[in-house]
């Protein structure tokens, strides 16, 4: 059994308490939680029915004996601040994304654990999404050949209602934009299909909301591979969210996967029919409830594996690291208006800069 706690109680600790409070991962429980803002210590508690702490302190003062793991699900400036504390207490982490702003903030999450013998584990959920997961199968067994292109598509809807919920959103130093926020995991799974990233270029602009940092963006990213890649990131579509998709493009195949929560197989097109292939569009075209899709479940269900039986984690702090680095490159791009080459360090990027 690997027991549980969280630091943070606000929008995406409701997924991890709806899934613990339902028994939804095997041998996982939820221990404890805790949250510095009272009337969300009190919504959470009376929601879930698991005791919530002021600070983490007073948490491991009760509970530290039980708790093998803690999950990070503070704003995003403070994970690195956060991570660092939890450390103190020699817990293995998992942190939501981005797992921190900026790279020397994750450089020093991935040696703190090391340093600790503890594992580090970076939330990519939608790597789980069942048809990820097929596109991924069908990259690796070789079937697109050369990929030519990758493009990634978030058209959400985020109104200033959202922003001015806290003070955090939509900030530099604790949040970033689209690109760093909203699409994260959508430049994750891009990063992931087409390989190593060698350069970007990329524009954006605040279009309709009052936030320090942009609400609409694009990227034109080149891959070691010879790929090229296009990010379009938005949260001025209105008036709902329209769609988070991916698609690939080699020179055997097309596979897009759209829905809001690239969740839906649209395309799956190969030029070599293999046994299958006519059921995928079927099979792999559920909707999931909300933005996170079904990936958490399947996630924290590979944390206890790893955890349990010393298996490989899908998304460790290395693998959550690399993401980041182009997501810094995406913005020292914006501010510089030039091509970044990668391997970079930033020098004009805000990301992480109050």
């Amino acid at each position: 059994m690997i027991r549980f706690a969280l630091v943070g109680c606000g929008r995406i600790a409701q997924r991890y308490g709806t899934l613990f409070a339902a028994n939804a991962i095997a041998n996982a429980r939820l221990v404890a939680a805790c949250e510095r803002l009272a009337p969300r210590r009190a919504a959470f508690a009376q929601k879930f029915g698991f005791p919530v702490h002021a600070d983490i302190d007073s948490m491991m003062r009760a509970h530290g004996e039980e708790i093998d793991v803690v999950a990070i699900l503070t704003e995003s400036g403070t994970h690195a601040a956060v991570a660092a504390e939890v450390l103190r207490h020699g817990k293995h982490i998992v942190v939501e994304k981005p797992m921190a702003l900026r790279l020397e903030d994750a450089d020093a999450m991935i040696h703190g654990c090391d340093q600790a013998g503890v594992k580090l584990f970076v939330v990519k959920q939608n790597r789980f999404n069942l048809p990820v997961v097929k596109l991924r199968e069908a990259l690796d067994a070789g079937r697109f050949g050369r990929i030519t292109m990758g493009t990634v598509r978030l058209r959400w809807c985020r109104t200033q209602a959202y922003y001015d919920q806290d003070a955090w959103r939509g900030t530099w130093a604790m949040d970033g934009g689209v690109f760093a926020n909203q699409a994260s995991h959508h430049i994750d799974l891009l990063e992931w299909m087409l390989g190593e990233p060698v350069s970007v270029f990329a524009k954006s602009r605040t279009a309709l909301v009052d936030i320090e940092v942009e609400d609409t963006g694009a990227a034109i990213i080149t891959f070691a591979g010879g790929a090229i890649g296009i990010v379009e990131a938005t949260n001025a579509t209105r008036p709902v969210d329209l769609e988070g998709s991916l698609s690939i493009l080699g020179e055997k195949g097309t596979v897009e996967i759209g829905g809001f929560a690239v969740n839906e197989m649209k395309v799956w097109n190969f030029a070599t029919p293999a046994p299958g292939d006519g059921d995928v569009l079927e099979r792999y075209r559920t909707n999931p409830p909300d933005v996170y899709g079904f990936g958490h479940g399947a996630y924290l269900r590979n944390v206890v594996d790893s955890l349990a039986n010393g298996s490989p984690s899908l998304v460790d702090g290395l693998e959550g690291r690399k993401s980041l680095e182009l997501i810094n490159a995406i913005y020292e791009s914006i501010e510089t208006g030039r091509e970044i080459a990668l391997r970079f360090c930033p020098r004009q990027c805000k990301l992480g800069i109050g």
